[in-house]
């Protein structure tokens, strides 16, 4: 039990690195819009630079894992999220879009292998019918991190943004946007030497290797592993991929959305850390409810539902309400993966690492649909793009009711999420 809490505590910390790491996005697309002179279609290409890897680089991640094991492989995953880091130097120097959209895909490859191994980590370490509850403390520790460092690295690289002579497209201009680039070169270089350091943390941490579940009995399918045995992992992927584009929109697009109803960037970039805070509040409820006072399946149904009444609501709504209506989302965000993720691997054994891979690849709805978003918002303007989320969180809601029958009319399921 101190193996499994130690263990446990060694995880809060990866997920709170993911959220310090991934939700930067949220800071990092106003400011290269700025230093880059993008409009935000190219600014939301920060997005699909670092999910797009998550797609490419999963199932390479299973087979890493498969030889390493989940502690060398979460070693090796910090070790390639510092190297990206480390590109933003150069890309900051020559103030090259191109050089920081593939740094991010570099740290998204890290990030891939890291949550290839955490997630299934997390779930396999104790009862499944507590997984989401265990995803969700998991879930706090990310977030809070993840507010906290765009407020960060916001102060930093926006101090004085008001006397910065940024107008315009002459030497000055140029010449002061290159000063306000060169802003990123500290706080990049102080996370790669505090991801080096983790590395060497995790490697030395004696972190055991848990037993994989039993498989779902399935005589037809053999060692093969064949997606349509497991309808759960394959609708549990459209599932995790809208949820990820949900969950990238409402925190990456809402200091855009600010900006775009007139709201100066020094109040509009901590809005990124309104929609955390509000995830936060849905993971603590998580915590708490989950499993002793509602289901995983029904948790899913209800957040999912939550989201379409609050996406109504973004579109009905002006101003700084409109924005905490934006911001709210992330409390209907905070269970849609804690609770699709546990679920999808149910009954699946020995292929619990590929399922992983395969859920992880998922993660490229972060990538393509949010730039999707903003071609939308050329058309229809910011706020109607909105509208977007709802078939999104529709699929989510489908998935759940359909999850909750399945498990209820198979015996050996119930039994592998007990």
């Amino acid at each position: 039990m101190r193996t499994e809490r130690r263990a446990l505590a060694l995880m809060a910390g990866l997920f709170a690195l993911f959220g310090c790491v991934t939700w930067l996005n949220g800071v990092l697309i106003p400011f290269l819009k700025l230093v880059c002179r993008l409009d935000t279609f190219e600014a939301l290409l920060v997005t699909f630079a670092f999910y797009i890897a998550y797609f490419v680089m999963a199932m390479p991640s299973a087979r890493v894992l498969a030889v390493t094991g989940y502690r060398h492989g979460m070693a090796l995953g910090l070790g390639v999220m510092a190297a990206g880091t480390l590109v933003f130097v150069p890309a900051a120097l020559m103030r090259s879009y191109g050089i920081f959209l593939a740094g991010l895909f570099v740290q998204g490859t890290g990030l891939c292998l890291l949550q290839t191994a955490a997630n299934p980590y997390v779930i396999i370490l104790g009862p499944h019918d507590s997984a989401a509850r265990r995803v969700s403390i998991m879930g706090v520790c990310n977030k809070l991190a993840g507010a906290i460092s765009p407020m960060l690295l916001g102060a930093l690289v926006f101090a004085d943004f008001g006397r910065i002579p940024t107008a315009g497209g002459g030497p000055v201009g140029a010449a002061a946007l290159s000063h306000l680039a060169h802003r990123l070169i500290m706080p990049y270089l102080a996370l790669a030497v505090g991801l080096v350091a983790l590395a060497v943390g995790v490697e030395r941490s004696g972190l055991p290797e848990p037993r994989e579940p039993p498989a779902e009995e399935d005589r037809h399918a053999g060692d093969r592993f064949r997606w349509s045995s497991h309808p759960l992992l394959l609708f549990g992927f459209w599932a995790l991929f809208f949820e990820m584009a949900l969950e990238v929109i409402a925190g990456d697009t809402i200091v855009l959305y600010g900006q775009a109803l007139h709201f100066p960037i020094q109040t509009a970039r901590f809005f990124a850390s309104l929609t955390l805070t509000a995830m936060v509040i849905g993971y603590l409820l998580g915590i708490v409810l989950i499993p002793k006072r509602i289901g995983q399946e029904r948790a899913l149904a209800l957040s999912a539902a939550t989201g379409i009444v609050l996406t109504f609501a973004i579109a009905v709504t002006h101003g700084i309400l409109s924005v905490l209506m934006v911001a709210s989302l992330g409390f209907a965000n905070a269970v849609l993966w804690p609770a699709i993720f546990p679920i999808a691997l149910t009954g699946l054994g020995g292929h619990t690492k590929t399922g992983a891979a395969i859920m992880i690849m998922a993660i490229v709805g972060g990538a393509v649909v949010p730039p999707g978003y903003g071609l939308l918002a050329r058309v229809v303007g910011s706020r109607m793009a909105y509208l977007a989320l709802v078939p999104m969180y529709a699929v989510i809601l489908s998935y759940a009711l359909y999850a909750r029958r399945r498990m209820a009319s198979s015996p050996a399921l119930a039994g592998a999420s007990s």
